[in-house]
This record gives C-alpha cells, sequence and structure tokens, in this order.
C-alpha cells in the first residue's frame, strides 16, 4: 500500500464513522426541531389536558417498580452470595430467566390470571368470599406488578457481581466497631453497593419510562402509549412529537443522573488485603423458608407463565388452529432481526474501532451520538423515522427497509457496549507488530483485530438479534401491510384477549430467547 493510501483510509473510516453517526442521531435531531416549532396552542392544549396525567402516571410507575425491583434484586442477590443451601447454583442463574420475558407476553398472561373470572379471583373467592375481588390487572398496581417481575434481573445481576468483589474486611471492622447486623448492612454494604444499585435502577427506570407493549396491553395511560395513541388514533403526529419531546427528555434525566451518581459513588478497594465474604451455612428451616421466597419470585416471574403459555401453545395446536401463516411470522422475525443485527455490527464496527483506537475528540463523539438511541423510546423512534422517510424517501415508505433501520438505530447502543468493551481489552501492541511487518492497516483489521475480537462481536449480534426479536411499537408503527412478526401477533390476539391464539408466537419468543440469554450467561459467569 503506498503512503497516499495508507494516510486515506483513516480519512474514509472517520468520514464512514461521522456518516453513521450522523444517520443515528438524525431521528432524535427531527423530532426536537418538530416538538419545537410545534404552534403554542398545541403544546397550551397538551399541557391543559394531557401531560400532567402522563407526568404523573410514568414517574409514579417509575418509581414504583425501582422500588419494588430493589427490594428484590438486593434480597436475592444477598442470599445466592452469602448463604449456603441446596439449589442455590440453580438459582443462582435461574433468578436471570424472566428477562427472555418480554413484557407484553407477562402482562398478556396476568391479564389472564387477575383479570375477572380468572384462576387468581377464584383462589381467592374460596378464601375471602365469593363478592370479594383482586385488584385489576388494567391498574397501577397491574402495571407496577408485571413490571416489577419483568425488570428485577437487572438489578439482580448488577447487585451479585458487586457482592461477589465487596471486600468483606470492610463489614468487620465495622462489627468490632461495635455496629450490629443491621447496622453493618445499612451503613456499610449498601453504601458501597450503592455505584452498582445506582446503575441498576436507572436501567430499570429507562425500561419503564419506553416500555410500550406492558402499558398498551393493560390500558395504562404512560407517554409511550399516548404517543402510539396520537399517531395511530388521532392521526395527530405535532401532538405527538410533543409527547414525545417530553418523554426523551425523562429518558435523558435519567441517563444524566445515573452518571452523575457514578462519579459521586466511586469506590476503590486495596487488592492486597481483598477477602470474600465466606457463605454461611443455613439450616433445615431457614433452607426452606428460603427456598420458599426464591420459588415464589421465579414462579411468578417465568415458571407459571412459561407453564401456561405451553398449555396454551399445546392446546392450540391440538385444536389444528395453527396454520401454515404462523412459520410466515416465524420468517418475518428471525429475517428481520438478522439483517437488522447484521446491518448493526457492519455500521457499529467502524464507529467502536475508531473510538479505542483513534480516540480523538471528534471519534469519541461520534460514539457518543450513536448511543441517542438510548433515549429514543419505540414510539418515538418509530414516529421521527416515519416522518423522515415519508418526507425525504417516500418510496421507501411501507417497506421493510424502515423496518431495519428503525431497529438499528434503536438497538446499535446495545451492540456497541459489547464491541467496544472488546477492543479495549485487545492489546494495541498486537496491531503495531502486524504494522510493523508490512501489513496494511486493512489487513490488519482483517486478519488481527477481528479475529481476536470476534467473541465480543458475536455477543453483540446474538443481543441486537434477541432484542429485535421482541420489539413491538416500531414494528406495529412501521410495518408493510399485512407483514406481522410473533411480537406482533402476541400484541394483536392479546388485546382481543384470545389468550390462546397469543400463545404459540409469545412462547416461541421465549424459547427462542433462552439459548441466547444462557450464552451470555455463561460468558459473564466465567468471567467472574
Amino acid at each position: 500500500m503506498t503512503a497516499a493510501a495508507r494516510q486515506a483510509f483513516p480519512a474514509s473510516l472517520s468520514l464512514l464513522g461521522i456518516t453513521v453517526a450522523g444517520l443515528i442521531f438524525l431521528p432524535l435531531a427531527y423530532i426536537i426541531s418538530l416538538a419545537v416549532s410545534t404552534q403554542p396552542a398545541v403544546w397550551t392544549r397538551l399541557w391543559q389536558t394531557r401531560i400532567p396525567e402522563l407526568l404523573w402516571n410514568t414517574a409514579t410507575l417509575a418509581g414504583g417498580v425501582a422500588i419494588g425491583t430493589l427490594i428484590l434484586g438486593v434480597s436475592l442477590a444477598w442470599l445466592v452470595v452469602r448463604l449456603e443451601f441446596p439449589g442455590r447454583r440453580f438459582w443462582e442463574w435461574a433468578l436471570v430467566l424472566p428477562l427472555t420475558m418480554p413484557t407484553y407476553v407477562l402482562a398478556y398472561v396476568y391479564s389472564y390470571a387477575l383479570g375477572i373470572g380468572g384462576p387468581v379471583e377464584h383462589i381467592w373467592q374460596r378464601v375471602a368470599g365469593p363478592q370479594s375481588h383482586v385488584f385489576s390487572p388494567q391498574s397501577y398496581a397491574g402495571a407496577t406488578l408485571v413490571m416489577t417481575l419483568d425488570t428485577f434481573p437487572l438489578v439482580y445481576l448488577l447487585a451479585r457481581a458487586a457482592l461477589l468483589n465487596l471486600n468483606v474486611s470492610f463489614e468487620e471492622v465495622a462489627r468490632v466497631c461495635g455496629l450490629t447486623r443491621l447496622g453493618i448492612i445499612f451503613r456499610v454494604t449498601l453504601p458501597l453497593l450503592r455505584p452498582a444499585l445506582v446503575a441498576g435502577l436507572s436501567l430499570v427506570m429507562l425500561y419503564v419510562v419506553s416500555d410500550f407493549g406492558a402499558v398498551s396491553l393493560l390500558r395504562y395511560q404512560t407517554f409511550t402509549y399516548a404517543v402510539y395513541q396520537q399517531m395511530t388514533g388521532r392521526y395527530d403526529h405535532s401532538a405527538a412529537a410533543v409527547l414525545s419531546l417530553i418523554l426523551v427528555v425523562f429518558a435523558l434525566i435519567f441517563l444524566l443522573a445515573e452518571r452523575w451518581f457514578r462519579r459521586r459513588s466511586r469506590f476503590y478497594q486495596t487488592t492486597g488485603r481483598y477477602r470474600a465474604a465466606p457463605r454461611k451455612p443455613c439450616g433445615l428451616l431457614g433452607s426452606a423458608a428460603i427456598t420458599v421466597y426464591l420459588g415464589t419470585i421465579f414462579g411468578c416471574a417465568f415458571l407459571l407463565p412459561a407453564l401456561l403459555l405451553l398449555k396454551w401453545t399445546l392446546a392450540t395446536i391440538a385444536q389444528g388452529t395453527l396454520d401454515s401463516r404462523f412459520w410466515g411470522f416465524v420468517w418475518n422475525s428471525a429475517m428481520l432481526s438478522g439483517v437488522a443485527a447484521t446491518a448493526a455490527i457492519l455500521l457499529g464496527t467502524p464507529l467502536a474501532y475508531l473510538a479505542t483506537r483513534r480516540s480523538a475528540r471528534l471519534n469519541v463523539l461520534c460514539l457518543q451520538a450513536a448511543y441517542a438511541g438510548y433515549v429514543l423510546p419505540g414510539p418515538v423512534g418509530a414516529l421521527a423515522i416515519l416522518l423522515l422517510f415519508s418526507q425525504f424517501a417516500p418510496f421507501l415508505y411501507g417497506t421493510v427497509v424502515i423496518l431495519i433501520v428503525a431497529y438499528v438505530v434503536h438497538f446499535l447502543p446495545a451492540g456497541l457496549q459489547t464491541m467496544e468493551p472488546a477492543l479495549h481489552q485487545l492489546t494495541p501492541t498486537l496491531e503495531e507488530a502486524a504494522r510493523s511487518l508490512g501489513a496494511s492497516a486493512m489487513e490488519t483489521i482483517r486478519r488481527i483485530t477481528l479475529p481476536l475480537v470476534q467473541g465480543g462481536f458475536v455477543a453483540a449480534w446474538v443481543l441486537i438479534f434477541l432484542q429485535c426479536m421482541k420489539e413491538l411499537p416500531a414494528t406495529l408503527l412501521l410495518r408493510p401491510v399485512g407483514f406481522d412478526t410473533l411480537a406482533v401477533r402476541v400484541w394483536l390476539e392479546a388485546s382481543e384477549e384470545y389468550f390462546q391464539l397469543a400463545a404459540p408466537p409469545a412462547f416461541l419468543i421465549v424459547l427462542l430467547s433462552l439459548p441466547a440469554l444462557l450464552l451470555l450467561l455463561a460468558r459473564d459467569w466465567r468471567s467472574a
């Protein structure tokens, strides 16, 4: 390769990175500009009618779920890390399985279980009398329960990792100074876990404010559901843009708060005197109580919904209701997810490479711009992409291309979070040695860099594929006419309370998610 070609390669790579970052950031910029340019009358009408209710509902739901996940996540992590009881190793990874259950699947299962005439109400009426009723799933309590059961593994995973890395010497010093066990937990252990807990809670709250599937099936009014109603019911894109902007501000607040807490919660432990906490053996009664607690949470969050889905699926197959169209839905989901995951990896590679190997301010800024998809909940991103394509590329409107673009914009940040650390862990001396032996920059990337980081890139592809398989709001809004995916079929059938017809696609989504989640967990467990 000539000297001119050697200089042209980094420049072309930087140009590609800027282009990708600009395209990813464009939907967010367009939503902001559209909302700001909306007439004041629209803002006034929404402030007087919709926004106060939506602000209250969204904030209280996020707060309630955060409290619930904090209690469940920390208590479960404490039990599996600090205590020794039969079956501990099983519960250690089984408590993560609820992550394979999309919120809209769990919402429709609990709509049946807690609904009028459902099995929970029948059991409760035998205990409390025939006139008694359980709380409605289409309420704040129902939405909080569903979202808590679905998201507590996010806090559990981070709390578990933090407890495993916690130096027990701090607790021993506090005990010598006279603190009780309860005092040690609240004044020593939990403050040292604060960085992990804040990170987990920020993920949970960001997930709650951007969720559409559960709140739409439970008819609970939040910003995401309101944006969808404005787009599909009123066809008012200006009002949808205003609500979207407020939702984006919500997401930004959670992200910035998490960054601020992380900077203020840095703790360093000396490796020379580090000691892990020994697990305390439990007696027969204690082991039974722990098993009942873990089994109840696991059963409500994963086992009972999965068994119910399996029962409905087998009943649907036995009745012959499952026709050839079902395999078309499977193909649509797999094709879209595979293409979107591959496109995201191809587009994210130059961004991650430039930020790690040529960490100039512009390259880092491009990487940060690509994370704009994090603050674009599904309906918001779908609205922005819909308006952009209808204005600048109307010939692509109503095609699967617009869906793939929406998937890439929304889920590329998840892939970058895996690709970037993989490149950071690769020492640059290997690439420098290849360059010193005469290999070109492109040849070095192809023969040295990519083979060594392929594990991280494969994990990123699996993660994006898994997220795309479960994606609902953008698919509902942007899909071509008659083009359904597994997630769309679950939502359509569950909305009409055809629980058995919604079961096969829901069960298949959970089944396909299991190997991907176990693969990622196996990598994390081996690393730990």
